[in-house]
């Protein structure tokens, strides 16, 4: 009965003819009165697995969520469905505060998101125990889970006070869920949470529509420049800095260059961070240029590509990050940009911090650990997902590596001059000086320290100097080579050298990409790359559906995707639905929708056919 119930409010109120992966099992789990812990992907559907719950058992589900920016959206969107949906956090004043909680003591509600704090208070949790003496608590769902690892990249202290939930409701279910925990943090949210009865659903961390790439840094802007032109010339991005100045000075330079780019990090005031994201979420082709404080919890779902101009600080940090492309499971971008400099300043960055040494040394290895992934010649694919623990096949046919194969090379007597130049120059520089005595080039600053007259000046002349930059940034990323916190941008020599330098160790590096070919193999998949989108842009109907859809996003000061995302859109454009009845089968067209739009959108697509032809 439950998997009937299930699927009716799935289709009448989701709009979805069918669960995807483990979702029915955890709906059924959780309707069952059983608690979970689930790892699902961005964009996997973990919404669904409280949603429906909630509203096939009796009384309200309380949703904790950290998320102030997202709980309005999220809210809008159930509203959308019909269902009674309403958020409790500082963003709103007493009075309505207020109404919300009387609602809710009143059994008016389905759903109710609550931030942690909020949760936590005397008062409140006073309530929740009204709440369920009157007309129950359906659920406890706790989002973004992974906020309770002190050593994760979103450490939220609230988050280890949620075992009260247990405590005092002992008979309401809980589920946890995250899209972002290797192993350990996985062990850290049940030991923190006391899930240890929980049962675990995890799904594949493959985020297959995304297409991974790494390019090795030159002109970090006009890479970016040149990556936006080709592929995303009218998308919504994300391009994330590492610095707030960076941030700014990107931004305004995007801007210049006809952009419609858009700053965000936590140094700027309340009021434009608020205005800043609106526009972002509500307005069609906007990009943001961020800090990390942007981005946890955007539930944007047609964020075509994710840019890095700097190194992320971890694989869980880059994974989620660019895990907020591609939410509606078409075709998106994860673009990295990354040099020998953003290594050094990462592992000074560590070195010199205030943290414990314990936290310093995890920090060096989860560091360690995306620089492999980075300078790997395997799948991108692959090698996210060994990260997570989870097995791939390889060559995915959806990254750089597997669509323009990477050469290896010996280097091992490249590496050794290399090192030895590093050693005789006295430890205390960096690869651009190193370079210079490498290749013969007595530069001012060569002479300045009589490093001309040094056995290893010279001697890597039958290397250019883009090739020597590669093999210092390749043996820092190796952990041959270490960046010396002390002389900034030195270069000196770690325990693992002795080794190679002694001969006993071979060395084999990449082959960084020759540019003219890369180019050329880049031009072939791009023409294939937006098979979705193909003519899109300049077909006349998708144009119209899009004008329509912004036209009620305005009208209710909503985001447009939650009247409908483009997947819908795209498939209103592919099969033109004639009648109600047809629209209805389309994915993400609920009842309420349909309701709501149907014959608007209908009309739409007719006024369309007669000068249209054929779908996308």
């Amino acid at each position: 009965m439950t998997s009937h119930a299930a699927r009716q409010i799935l289709h009448d109120v989701f709009g979805y003819a069918a669960f995807r992966g483990e979702q029915q099992a955890i709906v059924e789990h959780i309707v069952a009165g059983g608690d979970a812990l689930v790892l699902m992907p961005t964009g996997g559907g973990k919404s669904l697995c409280y949603q429906i719950p909630a509203l096939l058992r009796s009384g309200a589900g309380i949703v904790v969520s950290p998320l102030i920016a997202l709980m309005q959206d999220q809210v809008d969107a159930l509203r959308q469905l019909g269902v009674k949906a309403a958020f409790l956090n500082s963003s709103i004043s007493a009075d309505a505060a207020r109404e919300v909680q009387s609602r809710l003591l009143r059994g008016e509600l389905d759903l109710l998101y609550v931030a942690p704090e909020r949760l936590l208070m005397p008062g409140f949790l006073a309530l929740l125990e009204q709440v369920q003496s009157n007309s129950g608590l359906a659920l406890f769902a706790i989002d973004e889970a992974h906020c309770v690892s002190q050593w994760g990249h979103d450490f939220r202290p609230e988050y280890r006070a949620l075992t009260i939930l247990h405590e005092r409701f002992p008979a309401v279910p809980r589920i946890a869920l995250t899209a972002t925990a290797d192993t350990p943090t996985r062990g850290e949210i049940v030991e923190r949470l006391a899930l240890e009865q929980a049962r675990q659903f995890v799904s594949s961390f493959d985020r297959t529509n995304i297409r991974y790439r790494v390019t090795q840094k030159s002109n970090a802007r006009q890479q970016l420049q040149a990556f936006l032109e080709a592929e995303h010339a009218n998308d919504a991005g994300i391009v994330y800095c590492l610095s707030r100045k960076k941030v700014e000075e990107t931004a305004a330079w995007l801007k210049e260059h006809g952009w419609d780019a858009l700053p965000y990090h936590a140094g700027l005031d309340a009021v434009t961070r608020t205005t800043n994201q609106s526009r972002f979420l509500r307005e069609e082709g906007v990009v943001m240029v961020a800090t990390v404080a942007f981005g946890m919890g955007i539930d944007k779902p047609n964020v075509r590509f994710v840019a890095h101009l700097d190194l992320p600080k971890s694989m869980e940090g880059y994974y989620q990050e660019t895990g907020r492309a591609g939410r509606d499971g078409l075709p998106a971008n994860a673009w990295l940009a990354y040099g020998l400099g953003d290594v050094v300043s990462m592992r000074q960055m560590i070195d010199g911090g205030d943290a414990p040494e314990e936290r310093k040394r995890l920090e060096r290895q989860k560091l360690d650990a995306l620089l492999g992934y980075c300078e790997s010649t395997a799948c991108r694919h692959q090698t996210v997902l060994r990260y997570f623990g989870e097995e791939h096949p390889g060559n995915c046919g959806a990254c750089d590596n597997c669509l323009e194969p990477v050469d290896t090379w010996d280097a091992t007597q490249a590496a050794q001059m290399a090192l030895s130049c590093v050693y005789r120059t006295g430890q205390r520089f960096g690869a651009g000086h190193l370079t210079d005595v490498l290749v013969g080039k007595a530069t001012e600053r060569v002479e300045k320290f009589n490093h001309h007259t040094l056995s290893t000046f010279g001697i890597g002349k039958e290397l250019s100097a883009a090739q020597w930059s590669s093999v210092y940034r390749q043996l820092v990323a190796g952990g041959l080579l270490e960046a010396d916190s002390e002389a900034y941008g030195g270069l000196k020599l770690a325990e693992t050298a002795r080794p190679v330098l002694r001969g006993e160790q071979e060395v084999w590096l990449r082959r960084d990409a020759d540019p003219v070919k890369r180019k050329a193999i880049r031009a072939e998949r791009l023409s294939k790359s937006r098979e979705p989108f193909a003519g899109a842009n300049e077909n006349p109907l998708w144009l119209a559906l899009k004008a329509k859809r912004m036209e009620f996003a305005r009208e209710q000061g909503v985001p447009p995707y939650v009247i409908f995302h483009d997947s819908t859109l795209l498939e209103i454009l592919n099969r033109r639905p004639g009648s109600l009845a047809e629209l209805g089968e389309i994915s993400g067209v609920g009842q309420a929708k349909l309701a709501k739009y149907g014959e608007v959108f209908l009309k739409v697509v007719g006024a369309e056919k007669t000068t249209s032809e054929g779908g996308f």
